[in-house]
């Protein structure tokens, strides 16, 4: 069989969309599943009906990894071309939607292509910058040095991809870029400038590389939201003799996808977001939709994937086929979690809408214990604000977040430390393991054998955990305490039924 390129779909006749020929545009540091995906797919879509015209030159940011299958040499081989299939629910319907992506011109090394990857700087046409180099890439490595052939870290690269550009262009206005960073940090844009600055004065680059870096450049944090699945490992074989050739650089995610981009309305100007349709936002100030999606999405799966496990469920789409588990996730987000949040209730009504699609995928087999991994910090982070925010704006406990709390430390509650984590038992008596920091699973195992009074003040004046002493807020523990009874005595499914009741 034939891999994907354009020769190969001219031969079989193909009739999509595809854009053969054009500027490259864009350079993307992160050539990735998600990526591809997301930022890829929405600039196919901008090229389609915008005439965006733009081609993305992708960039790996880690060497290669000797033996190890190599994406890059996969996608070059294919013309940069891909298959994307984007599969889930719309207005209660199953969806399937497969693409030929053709905005990719070619993907590039940082360290065998590494003058290849800085000549990019010097072409003109090139005015967007997107990257996603996993949450630890935006990091300062004071060891980094311009001389590095590339610098190790990603902002470093950066730098030294933006000096090459400023000595190319540097008194030219309008050569700066629009840079997107799409790391899962908080601010990722604003922290990529703090380490890019520090390298341009650890580097001695001089005050007009500053200053051009500070005018002529727009570092954009955003918020990014779906689920990319990758290469779809189980299905591959099956789908490339459907299409007719073998593409080796498959990709799957979910059909919702969201972007918010911080920054001057300006953008628009350049990305034709408007009239391709996209669900792309700029505003002036990202966060209140990344409370959004930490507060509603991701603070559903933390309060309910728990409570859902120990009453014998086992991924997220079968949890959403049970009234009495769909019933205690739309009480907390409808009545606890909603309330407390700054957006117009309808945009957050609508957006808590199609969380509940997005459980419901038929092709994500989302497993509850992999969401379970590290539920101390994800608890803290997602659901913590909530409880808070509800208890100053009403003077009550939100049932279903205080249940939450149960639900997580019955979860925890492990009765044997291994090397590889804290084992627990399910009601009806198979193992798990628990996953988290090594501390918080030896403190969980120091207190294996507390009382339900013990273990829950043990673990609400634990401040290392929560930032704070959960007992300083009214009734919290009391409560706590009588659900954690419940969950032993009666089940996890039974006090969500006594949580839909109150």
């Amino acid at each position: 069989m034939d891999k994907l390129s354009y020769q190969t779909l001219q031969e079989a006749g193909y009739d999509g969309y595809l854009l053969k020929e054009a500027p490259e545009r864009v350079i993307q540091f992160g050539e990735g599943n998600f990526m591809r995906a997301f930022v890829d797919y929405f600039i196919d879509n901008m090229n389609e009906k915008a005439d965006f015209n733009s081609k993305v030159v992708l960039v790996q940011p880690i060497a290669p990894i000797p033996g190890a299958f190599d994406l890059k040499n996969a996608l070059n081989e294919q013309d940069g071309l891909y298959t994307l299939y984007l599969r889930g629910c719309e207005n209660g319907e199953k969806v399937n939607k497969k693409r030929i992506i053709s905005c990719v011109s070619r993907c590039l090394n940082s360290y065998t292509d590494f003058d290849a990857v800085m000549d990019c700087a010097k072409n003109p046409e090139l005015r967007f910058i997107s990257c996603n180099t996993t949450e630890a890439g935006i990091t300062y490595d004071p060891a980094c040095r311009f001389e590095d052939r590339p610098a190790s870290s990603y902002p470093g690269k950066l730098t030294q991809f933006l000096y090459q550009r400023f000595l190319t262009f540097g008194n030219k206005p309008g050569k700066g870029f629009i840079i997107l960073a799409c790391e899962l940090i908080d601010d990722n844009g604003k922290e990529l400038e703090k380490c890019v600055l520090k390298y341009a004065s650890q580097w001695n680059l001089g005050e007009d590389f500053i200053h051009w870096l500070q005018s002529e450049n727009v570092f954009c944090s955003t918020l990014v939201d779906r689920i990319v699945t990758g290469f779809p490992r189980a299905e591959a074989s099956a789908l490339n003799e459907e299409n007719g050739y073998e593409d080796n650089a498959m990709d799957t995610g979910e059909v919702f996808g969201f972007w918010v981009i911080e920054g001057p309305q300006s953008i628009k100007d350049e990305l034709p977001i408007e009239k391709a349709g996209l669900p792309i936002l700029v505003t002036d100030d990202h966060k209140p939709y990344k409370q959004r999606k930490v507060r509603i999405l991701n603070g559903a799966h933390t309060s309910m994937v728990l409570g859902a496990y120990l009453s014998g469920q086992d991924i997220v789409r079968d949890c959403m086929e049970d009234t009495v588990i769909q019933g205690f996730m739309n009480q907390a987000i409808y009545q606890e979690i909603i309330p407390t949040l700054t957006l117009p209730k309808e945009e957050l009504e609508d957006f808590a809408a199609s969380v509940t699609e997005r459980f419901k995928n038929p092709y994500i087999d989302h497993a509850l214990l992999s969401i379970s991994l590290n539920s101390t910090s994800k608890w803290k982070a997602r659901v913590l604000p909530s409880l808070k925010g509800y208890i100053e704006k009403t003077g009550t406990l939100p049932a279903c977040l205080t249940a939450s709390l149960a639900f997580y430390i019955a979860f925890y509650n492990g009765k044997e430390l291994t090397e590889s984590g804290l084992t627990a038992t399910r009601p009806e008596g198979s193992k798990y393991q628990i996953s988290d920091d090594r501390s918080i699973l030896e403190f969980y195992d120091a207190h294996k054998n507390d009382s339900p009074e013990e273990l829950v003040h043990a673990v609400c004046t634990q401040t290392g955990f929560w930032g704070m002493d959960l007992t300083t807020l009214p009734g919290l523990e009391e409560a706590v305490c009588e659900d954690l009874r419940t969950i032993r005595e009666k089940g996890a499914y039974a006090l969500m039924q006594d949580c839909l009741n109150k």
